[in-house]
């Protein structure tokens, strides 16, 4: 028999990856895909890393009540691509995506269906099935979404230290795959700090935090502090002639600072993508559905600022505050 590899996509990852690339933001509603144009180009760079031919293209995605949209229909119509489909959950993640990815790639190990795999995720829980492949004389390789910088975007180090290397998606093929699905003028947020910045802040703001895997590990803070979030060091400094106290700066209203300009961001990038694709119709109905925030939205917001802050643990408090500023900068943004 001769040698074969095979893909794995997830779907939720892939197209994420792309919008925030793209967009700034992991709502998939702001990007239009080229789907047979990406699928075909994802077969072709698979087919020259590995030397050999594809088998297929799995491609798993999450979908209401496991029954396939008209985009999922349409990509399971195409040659040499398997749909597999989980379930979306009440708050817009996927459910058992990552189940079926690790189950299909040993399965296909353990038969001998392939030598070679692509796995296109950066999902920190599959790096057991990654691991079960191995054993069985597969050799599987991350390929991941570059991100504006070229780097690989949000891929657990746990996969990529069990993978057999990482390479990324071509970026002209992302480029040419993927683009900004609009609906009408993109319209402009107006960020506002946020309730909770400490008085007593002085000096720079400090550089917004370099976005991290999005299963960073992240440390909370105790109950009912100022800011539950990471915490650093001491608050107070002695002065070297006197030998007296001196009250510096406060790190946690730096911190807060920080961490409100990256709200701002996020809630910026989600409401313009979002405003930019949406009929008037979804704009109403987000509006009317206030204080419930539309679930791909909300785990839009939640996904990029945990992203952001390499934070997947966030506080309530900071939570709060991002849903909050949510809907302060969509009433602005819809005036």
């Amino acid at each position: 028999m001769r040698s074969q590899c095979c893909l794995y996509v997830d779907a939720g990852y892939l197209l994420a990856a792309a919008a925030t690339r793209l967009t700034g933001t992991s709502l998939r509603v702001g990007i239009k895909v080229k789907y047979e144009y990406l699928i075909a180009e994802l077969i072709k760079q698979a087919e020259a890393l590995a030397g050999m031919p594809v088998l297929r293209i799995n491609w798993y995605d999450g979908a209401k009540n496991a029954l396939p949209d008209k985009d999922q229909e349409r990509i399971g119509a195409l040659p040499r691509v398997k749909v597999r489909l989980g379930r979306i959950g009440p708050t817009g993640e996927q459910k058992g995506v990552d189940l079926l990815i690790g189950l299909d790639m040993v399965a296909q190990a353990r038969n001998g269906a392939v030598d070679a795999a692509f796995l296109v995720s950066g999902d920190d829980d599959l790096t057991e099935a990654v691991a079960e492949a191995q054993v069985h004389g597969v050799q599987v390789k991350v390929l991941a979404v570059p991100n504006s910088a070229g780097e690989p975007h949000a891929v657990s180090q746990h996969l990529l230290r069990a993978s057999d290397g990482i390479e990324l998606i071509r970026p002209e093929t992302l480029d040419q795959a993927v683009e900004r699905a609009v609906s009408g003028p993109t319209p402009k947020t107006v960020p506002r700090p946020g309730p909770w910045l400490a008085a007593s802040a002085a000096g720079p703001v400090p550089h917004p935090a370099k976005p991290g895997p999005a299963h960073g590990a992240g440390t909370a803070g105790a109950a009912g502090a100022a800011l539950p979030h990471r915490r650093s060091g001491a608050t107070l400094a002695y002065q070297s002639q006197t030998g007296g106290k001196s009250t510096i700066a406060s790190e946690y209203a730096l911190e807060d600072q920080a961490i409100t300009k990256q709200i701002d961001a996020v809630v910026s990038a989600v409401i313009g993508s979002f405003l930019a694709s949406a009929t008037e119709d979804e704009k109403d109905d987000v509006i009317n559905a206030r204080p419930s925030i539309r679930s791909d939205l909300d785990r839009a917001l939640l996904l990029d600022l945990a992203h952001r802050l390499d934070d997947p643990d966030m506080s309530d408090r900071i939570r709060w505050e991002l849903r909050d500023h949510f809907w302060d900068a969509l009433a602005a943004a819809t005036k």
